[in-house]
């Protein structure tokens, strides 16, 4: 037993060796703290529909880049901020409720990809990727944007506690005279871009559990909603790492390891949640 588990640890040395290695885990830590970040507003906030949303509708802006032969996040970013934003527009200036004008965007982009992706009259593995996520097709150039948006979020650090007081009580939030709507925009515009960072690794069908589980995990295990964030980026970054190792152990698909280490980890915080 010993001698297999100096085997190993042998190879995942090997394995950390190589630099597509090194940027999937570099792109792991990323994304499980961004991601994380956000899913503690997404649950306190119930807009766990919106994060579906937006990963679905990103498939129109991937679409697009690659029947433009650009690559697909230049394209899917501003896609997908538009959508996000027009989103926040309607629930604010129209009658309709948040899940309503998510499921019209949600749909349009959706038709919007597939035409774009007929277009291309070819078959692109490129797609496939981006609905199932592959990490190990990181390239450097997608770990410069992940790092580009962690270094902006960690920037907007200091509008956390308005949006904290704005997530347990808007009216109250409004009365002591915070720009409530531009804080939400400013979210909004977060969210969208933290979608479309999470795309290669976790892929679109998957990626909107990473916005929910974490912080959904955390709020069972939380008294404060600061204690409740702090939680959800532990979770999301340890398990987004353990989740890459156990990929490589069980030779599994990295984005889908990782969402079942969350959901069994989140199983586990549903079961002692009385604890506290």
């Amino acid at each position: 037993m010993p001698n297999i588990a100096i085997t190993r640890g042998a190879k995942m040395l090997e394995l950390l060796s190589y630099p597509f290695t090194q940027r999937a885990l570099i792109a792991c830590l990323v994304v499980g703290f961004v991601a994380s970040f956000f899913s503690a507003f997404v649950v306190q906030r119930r807009m766990s529909f919106l994060g579906a949303g937006l990963a679905h509708a990103s498939f129109g802006g991937i679409a697009l880049g690659l029947l433009l032969q650009i690559h697909p996040l230049w394209i899917a970013a501003p896609f997908t901020i538009l959508v996000g934003l027009g989103i926040n527009w309607l629930k604010e200036n129209t009658k309709l409720d948040s899940d309503t004008a998510i499921g019209v965007f949600f749909a349009v982009a959706m038709a919007l990809g597939i035409i774009f992706l007929s277009l291309r009259k070819q078959y692109s593995v490129d797609a496939m990727t981006y609905l199932f996520g592959s990490i190990l097709a990181i390239q450097k150039t997608d770990l410069i944007f992940a790092v580009g948006f962690l270094i902006l979020v960690l920037a907007c650090l200091p509008l956390w506690k308005k949006w904290a007081y704005e997530t347990f009580d808007r009216e109250l939030a409004r009365s002591d005279r915070l720009s409530v709507k531009s804080h939400d925009y400013v979210l909004t515009f977060l969210i969208s871009l933290c979608v479309v960072v999470c795309l290669k690794i976790l892929g679109i069908i998957l990626l909107a559990a990473f916005l929910v589980i974490p912080g959904a995990a955390a709020r069972m295990r939380s008294r404060t909603f600061f204690e409740m964030a702090i939680k959800s980026v532990v979770f999301g970054v340890s398990s987004s790492v353990a989740g890459l190792f156990l990929s490589y152990y069980l030779d599994v698909p990295s984005g889908a390891a990782i969402i079942l280490l969350q959901a069994f980890l989140f199983m586990i915080a549903a079961i002692f949640r009385y604890r506290y």
